[in-house]
């Protein structure tokens, strides 16, 4: 019996590793099917203190890790498959193998909703982006499209006003579904432009290793365009990784996990969520590892006290 399960291994759950081993808790953490998780796809992190000329997200994720593994967290590369509460604790499966645990820290993070294309799966990180907070700065002076109709979309395209020359939405409908205050903001903003009726069905540029252009569908009459960018913006959400504790743990409608009082308690006592599973707002690097710390704190807390 484990005194600590870590599940999932981005800057949440390396975090709480690095707090929950230096505690004594020996902690073991699954890597999971995406080890690193979203920060393993983004090239450049200039927002993360400590790293004054900025550092790759692969090569932040690999720091974290090597703090880890120094404090004795014993790291496991496998996908938990199921997650199921038992007498004392919990019993994890990853593989075929079942390990027990007083405690665990789900840290398994959301994944950013992507248009499905294969040119922007080999351009993302090269002008393709989910996350204009970590990203805008890169397209100074540029032009960049954001796809998408949402709240979600509004609030990218106007942060990315600040550094882009130009920002386009393209979304697929004649009307957005934000909200009304969001879309009030976009069409004032002079740098902002829309285009209707359009769904980009390719991401151009993969030939030269970054974006050049998109193009384009009419939804209307089938017709096709080309529009030059130099980035484009998917803005149609995140999901949750949330289905290992579906039925088990408070979920909102969402499907993000709920937490008790600002702390990383849910209302299973002795599992504890932290990162991008449980925080919507926010989404940053620094907030996962903010979260990932509070989880670990909570952890050794309840052990102390069982």
């Amino acid at each position: 019996m484990h005194e600590l399960i870590i599940i999932g291994s981005g800057p949440a759950g390396w975090t709480a590793a690095i707090y929950a081993s230096r505690a004594n808790l020996a902690p073991v953490l699954f890597e999971g099917a995406e080890p690193g998780g979203q920060l393993m796809t983004t090239t450049d992190v200039e927002n993360y203190p400590g790293f004054p000329k900025g550092v790759q997200g692969p090569e932040l994720m690999e720091l974290m890790k090597e703090q880890a593994k120094r404090f004795g967290t014993e790291i496991i590369s496998a996908r938990v498959e199921s997650l199921k509460t038992m007498e004392g604790g919990f019993e994890v499966t990853a593989e075929g193998k079942t390990y027990q645990s007083k405690t665990i820290i789900m840290s398994t993070g959301a994944s950013a909703r992507r248009l499905g294309l294969e040119s922007e799966k080999k351009l993302f990180g090269h002008g393709v982006s989910a996350c204009a907070t970590c990203d805008g700065f890169f397209f100074k002076d540029k032009r960049v499209v954001v796809v998408g109709g949402g709240d979600s979309a509004m609030e990218e395209s106007n942060f990315l006003t600040k550094f882009a020359s130009e920002v386009t939405i393209i979304h697929r409908r004649d009307q957005f579904k934000a909200s009304k205050i969001m879309q009030e903001r976009t069409f004032k903003n002079p740098k902002i432009k829309v285009i209707w009726n359009k769904e980009v069905i390719e991401v151009l540029g993969v030939d030269v290793g970054h974006v050049t252009g998109v193009r384009l569908k009419d939804t209307v009459n089938g017709e096709m365009s080309e529009f030059a960018t130099d980035g484009m913006f998917a803005a149609i959400g995140h999901e949750p990784n949330s289905s290992l504790i579906e039925g088990l743990v408070e979920l909102d409608e969402r499907k993000y996990a709920k937490t008790v009082d600002g702390t990383s308690k849910t209302n299973v006592p002795g599992l504890f969520v932290c990162g991008d599973l449980m925080d919507a707002r926010y989404r940053q690097a620094v907030t996962a590892a903010g979260t990932g710390c509070m989880a670990a704190l909570d952890a050794e807390r309840f052990l102390s006290q069982a």
